[in-house]
């Protein structure tokens, strides 16, 4: 039989705002930090008592700058944390030092609970209560030990099918129906942890995305009974995943009746298999299944820095961007822009590689295309909105200007490096707004712009770097006799290549920045 609830995995939007608020103001310990293990590209966060003990942990998915999901049926909406009865007091003056809006306390099945929201709008509840023990605790300056975080308590579910979820969750899960109140049924497991059942009939389906709680897990001994959970639900027709080795714990999901997914995990091996107690959350885990990416992966996924160290804080710019600092940073700064559906991370390994000192800037562009980002609209692939193109290189230009006034950003040196249609921008812009990039490379860029206007860009030089069977190359030729007509100094190269990218970018990349006076790498 299971044993409560092993974590909550949720969503978040922005990874500093996350860690300051359940590292800095929670006070729970970062005791893991890698890349998702669906998708490595996604960092991942959990957070718990001293050693990360099962039934502590509250985990994030990393969806950085990620579209907000939306809180309804089929889906859970509420996380609780225990702590002491007497302990509401010190944590709504907390709250209010923390300038964080509060709701309550107020009684709920007999407990006092003050409610909050964490930066993405999660709504965080402290349940007063002796019906769970404590864990490993997690001692912290600012917050005194009897009045630090305990545990989980519990979470709320929300479901057009009260009754069946109830069943699902008695069936299967060890939970068993203490009490009610208005439309929800607490469900308790022999551990104390709780879980509310919402009838949420009439109201409207959840959706995916940050800002809300992805899945709950709970806890199993080991392997062979999770198994024997999964065998159960496969023979009742429940649509149950095979058995994931998530390093830490083995476990398979399933989705109840209602539409919550749920996952059944092992107690171990648990957080201290690759990290000792006094180290833990420390390191950047890649998980073994994209090891041999794991150079790249570390370079795309988002930085953050621990409450009270130093950070890079953020402004608010006309586009969504993400920089990289590297350990031993020295080089010039690169901008980067992504091709057709790609994002503010995409180049950021090819950057990296040509240039392992440089500090990066990856910039996301605004529009899409079939739900694949882009910098402007296309009618067909080699016609292009001219009206969109002249607007968001006008944009961009803002932005430059802006990252320069926000982040100090040095023209001179600055490199921006655009790839397809992320250079075919880069290139217009620079037609169209000379004289604010200076240093530019263009990887596969071609033509777009059907009237080039009269421009000066004596000040600028180019890498202009093509495929030598580029099937979208035809223009290129066009876009760079502009450039050269303009004044550019363009430095030309053909790799062997079609439009992807390789190993021949990153070496002429390297040599042309060598060359030039935009720093060393």
């Amino acid at each position: 039989m299971t044993g409560g609830i092993h974590h909550i995995t949720l969503i978040t939007r922005k990874v500093q705002a996350n860690v300051d608020f359940y590292v800095g103001f929670l006070g729970l310990r970062l005791v893991k930090q890698t890349g998702g293990f669906e998708d490595a590209t996604q960092l991942h966060l959990l957070y718990g008592d001293a050693t990360g003990t099962p039934g502590s942990l509250i985990t994030f998915l990393v969806w950085e700058d990620g579209s907000p999901g939306r809180v309804g049926y089929g889906q859970p909406s509420e996380i609780a944390l225990a702590i002491a009865p007497e302990s509401i007091g010190f944590w709504l003056t907390r709250a209010l030092q923390f300038n964080i809006p509060t709701s309550g306390p107020a009684q709920e099945f007999g407990e006092p609970v003050l409610r909050l929201k964490d930066p993405d709008g999660v709504i965080v509840k402290f349940v007063g209560t002796d019906a769970v023990a404590a864990c490993d605790a997690w001692a912290m300056d600012g917050i005194p030990s009897p009045d630090a975080i305990r545990r989980i308590r519990g979470a709320t579910i929300l479901t057009e099918q009260p009754r069946a979820t109830r069943a699902f969750l008695e069936d299967y899960f060890g939970y068993a129906a203490m009490g009610e109140s208005e439309t929800i049924t607490r469900m308790v497991a022999e551990s104390g942890d709780c879980v509310d059942v919402r009838d949420a009939s009439g109201f409207w389906s959840s959706a995916p995305g940050t800002g809300t709680i992805d899945h709950i897990a709970f806890r199993s001994p080991g392997i062979p009974e999770v198994t024997a959970i999964f065998d159960r639900l496969v023979a009742s027709g429940a649509d149950a995943t095979a058995m994931h080795d998530r390093k830490y714990f083995s476990s398979i999901y399933v989705r109840e009746p209602g539409g919550s997914l749920l996952e059944l995990a092992t107690d171990g091996p648990g957080m201290l298999i690759d990290e000792a107690k006094n180290e833990l959350g420390s390191t950047l885990f890649i998980p073994p299944h994209f090891a041999k990416e794991a150079q790249n992966l570390k370079v795309m996924l988002p930085q953050f820095s621990m409450p009270n160290e130093w950070r890079f804080i953020y402004r608010e710019l006309p586009f969504v961007h993400r920089v990289y600092t590297p350990e031993e940073a020295g080089g010039p700064t690169l901008v980067l822009l992504h091709g057709t559906g790609g994002n503010e991370a995409s180049l950021m390994p090819l950057a990296a590689l040509a240039a392992p000192r440089a500090t990066l800037m990856g910039v996301r562009g605004r529009s899409t295309e079939e739900g694949s980002a882009r910098w402007f609209r296309r009618f067909a692939p080699l016609t292009f909105d001219q009206k969109d193109i002249g607007f968001e290189a006008d944009a961009f230009a803002a932005f430059i200007q802006g990252a320069v006034e926000a982040y100090g950003l040095d023209l001179t040196t600055t490199v921006f490096l655009g790839y397809s249609n992320g250079g075919n921008l880069l290139a217009a812009m620079m037609q169209l707004r000379p004289h604010l990039v200076r240093n530019a490379i263009l990887l596969r860029a071609t033509k777009v712009l059907d009237e080039t206007p009269q421009s000066d860009l004596s000040d600028a030089r180019i890498l202009f770097v093509t495929g030598d069977h580029d099937l979208f190359g035809a223009h290129a030729p066009a876009l760079e006799a502009e450039l050269r007509q303009a004044g550019a100094d363009v430095t030309s190269l053909s790799v062997p290549a079609g439009h992807e990218t390789g190993d021949h970018d990153i070496e002429a990349i390297r040599q042309w920045l060598a060359e030039t006076e935009t720093g060393q790498i």
